[in-house]
């Protein structure tokens, strides 16, 4: 991307966009035509220049899905630098930019997740319910994600959420998101068991069915075997076993 553009992007500066675009017509075709390329949107975005933002997406709105060399989209990265206006101007162009898929099948609610802004799952989760879906390269779910980054109240949020959708889906997503195994074969109930998280196995438990509760992964393993066999906290780890217990008898 040449310089000038670069500092246009950088600065916010829509004069001198319009400047490079009267003097090469093609300026921002040659730079769509890469496939993977860091775009003046990328560099605003990050940036959280907004209007500068916003005036690039209404010029090349193929930008906004475009991923750069390191896999990130321009939502991606204005959630990275924490540019939250950046990312909610984003939406309002496209809700779908939520469920873009980065580097490891990433999305921008999988980063926040990551982060734990409950305010701003809560504003993503609205304008695209769809994207609970979304699973990572590993097959991992918003609920794998929120224990294993132990985001506990991103993880109520999310349970909470489920629970009282209204959306079409919202049965379905129960059913499947909660015991979806990733790719070792691991349910959220397994993880919290290995990570020792009462408070998730607790939660859990309240909403996932026997045969959930009783899922094996990979190495032939319950999330009680898991915790039987790995107590790092022995407080904690008798509270896990006796709530897997009792749930099996149910």
């Amino acid at each position: 991307m040449d310089e000038r553009m670069i500092e246009a992007a950088q600065t916010g500066d829509i004069n001198l966009l319009y400047v490079l675009i009267l003097n090469d017509p093609y300026v921002l075709e040659r730079i769509d035509a890469v496939p993977f390329s860091h775009t003046p949107l990328h560099v605003a975005a990050s940036a959280g220049h907004t209007e500068f933002m916003m005036e690039m997406v209404k010029l090349k709105p193929t930008f906004a899905r475009k991923l750069n060399q390191g896999g990130f989209s321009p939502m991606h990265l204005a959630l990275q630098n924490h540019r939250t206006q950046a990312v909610l101007r984003l939406l309002r162009f496209d809700e779908g930019l939520v469920r873009v898929k980065g580097r490891e099948d990433f999305t921008p609610l999988h980063h926040v997740l990551q982060t734990g802004n409950v305010d701003l799952l809560i504003k993503l989760l609205a304008v695209c319910p769809e994207a609970i879906e979304d699973v990572t390269v590993r097959d991992e779910t918003v609920f794998h994600l929120a224990v294993k980054n132990d985001m506990f109240e991103a993880f109520q949020v999310l349970v909470g959420w489920l629970i009282r959708s209204r959306h079409e889906s919202a049965q379905r997503w129960e059913n499947e998101l909660l015991g979806w195994a990733d790719i070792d074969g691991n349910t959220v109930l397994h993880i919290a068991a290995i990570r020792n998280k009462p408070r998730v196995v607790e939660l859990l438990l309240e909403h996932m069915r026997r045969n959930q509760i009783n899922a094996k992964n990979l190495e032939g393993l319950t999330a009680l075997d898991i915790q039987s066999q790995y107590p790092w906290n022995e407080r904690q780890a008798h509270r896990i076993v006796d709530m897997l217990r009792k749930a099996q008898e149910l």
